[in-house]
């Protein structure tokens, strides 16, 4: 039997460089050389593709593929760009496509369709640096539509990149002109607590048209009020699952992400990120592109209901084909 080629997309110019190359390397470990002909497609830093060890333009190097599996986190693997360029060679790929990613990237966009279907999220407010006021102006703003605390972050980053903390309004202006300053766009957030939760979702997987995985709880280190990049990036992040909430807070957050899922049009599977607060829960970001990483959450729900990262990775491909 003719053995499906597999082009793995790892590398890109993103923040998430070191995270896209683990996954990457965990989806090769995951299929086996008796039914995949893999083809490692390395992107650098500055965008050169390479295949074979050997720089190479990208129609050449996903020419002669059957399936693409992408393993780009952030920047061009999720805004749309590695989408578009799949498509117009007519390859087909696994995850959602280039306008649904984009979207879900783009967390003030997202937040705009996620509210508009009914998704409940912490009170928010958004800047550019096209915004004609100063961050004085900005942090007022966000100081009369909700109260401190206030977590700063850009808004089309992940794994903890750019994220700041204002405990008052005094600290704000500052960690609003950092993130701008670095990364363009700011969203300033109200800060809830809770317990911070993960949950995935497949399509068409055990008979379910969306299937939730069961809800990780995030195990933050003593003190931190979030993981730093270094903790996905040294397999420091903790991840309790299956989890100890009850059965009626598993449904909440699981109907949850079902619900974000959807709102965005996304395709395959997704990943949620939620905070479970005494009020129930709230979405904090829909992430098209989960990692698999060590560390990461995805594997650990995989595992928890008897699955693994190469069964999820067969039925994406599937999914993609089909």
């Amino acid at each position: 039997m003719a053995r499906t080629i597999v082009g793995i997309l790892r590398g890109g110019p993103s923040s998430e460089y070191n995270l896209s190359l683990k996954t990457g390397a965990a989806m090769q470990a995951a299929l086996p050389e008796e039914h995949y002909d893999v083809c490692d497609i390395f992107i650098d830093k500055r965008g050169v593709w390479h295949a074979r060890g050997l720089p190479v333009e990208p129609l050449r190097a996903i020419s002669q593929l059957d399936v693409v599996l992408n393993g780009l986190h952030g920047g061009v693997g999720e805004d749309g760009t590695i989408q578009r360029i799949l498509e117009r060679a007519s390859v087909a790929y696994t995850g959602s496509r280039a306008r649904a990613a984009a979207l879900s990237l783009n967390k003030i966009r997202a937040r705009v369709a996620l509210l508009h279907a009914g998704v409940r999220m912490p009170n928010a407010v958004a800047f550019t640096m096209n915004d004609r006021i100063d961050t004085g102006e900005m942090a007022r703003e966000a100081f009369s539509a909700f109260a401190p605390p206030y977590i700063v972050k850009p808004a089309s980053e992940g794994a903890g990149h750019g994220l700041r903390i204002a405990a008052h309004i005094g600290e704000l202006p500052e960690a609003i002109a950092d993130v701008l300053d670095e990364y363009g766009a700011a969203i300033v957030e109200e800060y809830l607590t809770g317990d911070e939760v993960s949950v995935g979702i497949l399509e068409d997987f055990r008979g379910e048209e969306l299937y939730a995985l069961p809800p990780a709880h995030v195990v933050l280190p003593d003190g931190a009020r979030f993981f730093h990049p270094e903790a996905h990036e040294h397999a420091q992040a903790r991840h309790a699952c299956p989890s100890n909430f009850t059965p009626a807070e598993k449904r909440a957050i699981e109907d949850l992400a079902r619900t974000a899922h959807r709102a965005l049009g996304l395709s395959h599977f997704s990943r949620s990120d939620i905070i479970l607060t005494r009020h129930g829960p709230y979405l904090l970001e829909v992430n098209a592109l989960p990692g698999l990483y060590a560390g990461s959450s995805f594997p650990q729900m995989l595992d928890a209901v008897g699955s693994s990262v190469r069964e999820f990775l067969e039925h994406s491909m599937r999914l993609a084909r089909r």
